[in-house]
């Protein structure tokens, strides 16, 4: 399908092109950009809401600043879309997170308007900061530096980290405050409540308006200097509100809140900002999805709502025709209610992603055991650790991405102290066209360099309920991974009795006398799949579910090593010190001698991409493994002709 840009969007190829254009123009601009990614979304998936919400944003900051030579810095990528389309990827967009496409967020080889790449929320303001201080030493005192980060992302430690730095760095500096009260579900705690004080205030708006024109007005000179008006504007915005000055007790210049879509007061204000030196902060509000209704009104399922008929608004569902297997976070879903209805201890903990990783069940059901904490992946770790020292069996959460966040605290508040907080690791290994801020490839490999953890990945929705179970029961004393995969498993029927499996326990899936395959997790698929394809080769595969990659199952891997001279490890990780490693590690400290091949994810960065694109890339799909297995048993294979 050729889709086609308006009329004065079909000219602009990069802001140099933009910038050409009346600012009586932008609005046609903006209408034109915004039904563009409305077509192209709706025919090739991606993330949706987002860019919809800053549209005129986005092309106010292209029209006002001099990019790429001003530094724009974006909060995550869902919502640089427009951006992209307006600095010279118009034409290649419908590529955006295909197999050898476009990448869904900013990425620093992609362009040089991507300054920098962001996948993982709340490091704008730390990296547009280090831009301007290292601008402000080489002596580009013209170079502007802005950070566009949500209001959900600034709830991050990280974001605050940046904000006191950046008060007293001398830098210059503008972080624009995205404030539309959502993340990808609504966002939560303190701040909201804040922002919401400040942008439902009306008389604190239209007295910052008044004091701002009558100091527009008034004269600089001796008896009435910039300070002074500073200091009175700052003391009549407290008199209205009492909450007002959050961002200014941190020494920057806060602006706002404006209207975020009207482009005409943005393009003016950023215009008016560009002639304040230093560190600032302008507050804008808009709506997440703006200009299509359905998204504006049910914002966290049109956060990336796959394809869909864009006038009708229905999202197209692959047909039916008989029972499926539940995505793995569902599983997990309900299984923590459940668990939850026998054990008055558990709790659940998620940063930010109810919805992501079905908690969200949990919260509707029991809304006094199941919390969101926001983006605090940190804070997230640590707060179970302090509810386990009080009984409390606590499931928290987490996409394997961003666990890697909170590594110190895993070591620190959880291991070391030997809490036995159960950590739900969804998104685990290649998650698709996310990419590779979002694949989970490292949290084998660095959590088994843990001492005091038990790390586990069910290879079907069975074991998934069977390890949660075992977790949560009373003789645990250790903190426990459970790791598992984006979307579907493999079992219809997958609401079985819950049995305990004992830490460090594997379990022979076939029989065979040619080789070994030992898999981890969900792989293990694969690897019946291939065993079905090698047997039809004349050959005798033997397959090993290892379910856990420590304790690792000795026992096993005695019998293992004792009848096989050539083995294949199967891990959906990096195989840099993940699960193939330590088999290798067991090997050379037994003093066993064998071929080993290791598959997984390899030492490289793995870019976007359908899973079962990324699987083949990477050589451990099902024919991947077939492919490795009949290398190494050349000898074997006989040809019949």
């Amino acid at each position: 399908m050729n889709i086609k840009a308006g009329q004065l969007l079909s000219q602009i190829e990069y802001p140099a092109d933009l910038r050409k254009l009346n600012k009586e123009q932008l609005h046609q601009v903006c209408e034109e950009l915004r039904q563009y990614i409305i077509d192209v979304v709706s025919v090739h998936g991606g993330h949706f809401a987002a860019s919809l919400g800053v549209v005129e944003l986005t092309v106010a900051l292209h029209y006002v600043f001099n990019t790429p030579y001003d530094q724009l810095v974006w909060d995550v990528g869902h919502q640089a879309y427009g951006h992209k389309i307006l600095t010279g990827r118009r034409e290649t967009f419908p590529t955006n997170r295909k197999y050898k496409g476009l990448s869904g967020f900013p990425k620093r080889d992609e362009s040089r308007y991507d300054t920098f790449g962001v996948g993982h929320s709340s490091t704008s303001i730390s990296a547009a900061l280090g831009m301007a201080m290292a601008s402000h030493y080489k002596g580009e005192f013209d170079r502007q530096h802005i950070a566009v980060i949500g209001d959900g992302a600034m709830t991050a430690g990280m974001a605050f980290e940046a904000l006191n730095h950046a008060g007293v760095a001398n830098a210059n500096v503008l972080i624009i405050l995205n404030d539309n009260c959502m993340s990808i579900d609504p966002n939560v705690g303190a701040l909201k409540e804040y922002l919401t004080d400040i942008t439902t205030s009306p008389t604190y708006n239209k007295v910052r308006d008044d004091v701002w024109n009558l100091l527009g007005k008034l004269p600089v000179g001796k008896k009435f200097t910039r300070d002074m008006a500073s200091k009175l504007e700052a003391s009549l915005k407290g008199v209205v509100s009492k909450s007002s000055n959050l961002f200014e007790a941190l020494k920057m210049r806060y602006f706002g809140p404006i209207d975020g879509h009207n482009i005409t007061k943005l393009a003016d204000t950023l215009q008016d900002l560009k002639d304040i030196p230093g560190p600032k902060l302008l507050h804008i509000v808009t709506t997440k999805g703006k200009g299509y209704a359905l998204a504006e009104k049910d914002q966290t399922t049109w956060h990336a709502p796959g394809l869909f008929d864009k006038i009708t608004g229905e999202i197209f569902k692959k047909p039916v025709t008989s029972p499926q297997p539940p995505k793995y976070q569902d599983v997990f879903g309900h299984t923590i209610i459940e668990l939850a209805e026998q054990n008055d201890k558990i709790i659940g903990i998620t940063p930010a992603m109810p919805s992501g990783s079905s908690l969200k069940f949990m919260m509707e059901k029991m809304p006094q055991r199941a919390f969101d904490v926001g983006i605090c992946e940190q804070h997230a770790v640590t707060l179970s650790a302090g509810m386990a020292t009080q009984g409390m069996r606590v499931f928290c959460n987490i996409y394997s991405s961003f666990f890697q966040r909170a590594f110190d605290q895993a070591v620190h508040d959880v291991a070391i102290q030997k809490l036995p907080v159960i950590f739900c690791l969804d998104r685990a290994g290649l998650v698709g066209e996310d990419g590779p801020t979002h694949h989970g490839a490292y949290d084998i490999a660095y959590m088994r360099s843990i001492p005091n953890v038990i790390i586990s990945a069910p290879m079907n929705e069975e074991e998934m309920r069977n390890l949660m179970y075992s977790a949560q029961l009373q003789e645990n004393d250790m903190p426990y991974v459970i790791r598992y995969p984006r979307g579907q498993g493999v079992m219809p029927e997958w609401r079985t009795p819950f049995k305990a499996i004992k830490a460090g326990t594997g379990r022979k899936i076939r029989d065979g006398k040619d080789i070994a395959i030992l898999s981890l997790g969900h792989t293990g698929n694969f690897v019946a799949e291939a065993c079905k394809e090698l047997i039809g080769d004349g050959l005798q595969p033997a397959h090993y579910d290892m379910r856990f990659v420590k304790p690792l199952d000795e026992t096993m891997l005695h019998e293992i090593f004792q009848s096989f001279d050539k083995i294949i490890t199967v891990e959906d990780g990096t195989i840099v010190g993940g699960f193939g490693s330590a088999v290798i590690e067991f090997m050379a400290a037994n003093n066993y001698k064998a071929t080993v091949k290791r598959l997984g994810i390899p030492d490289r960065i793995v870019e976007h991409g359908k899973p079962e694109e990324l699987y083949r890339e990477c050589g451990y799909d099902a024919a991947g493994i077939a492919r490795t297995t009949r290398d190494m048993l050349k000898e074997k294979i006989t040809v019949t002709i």
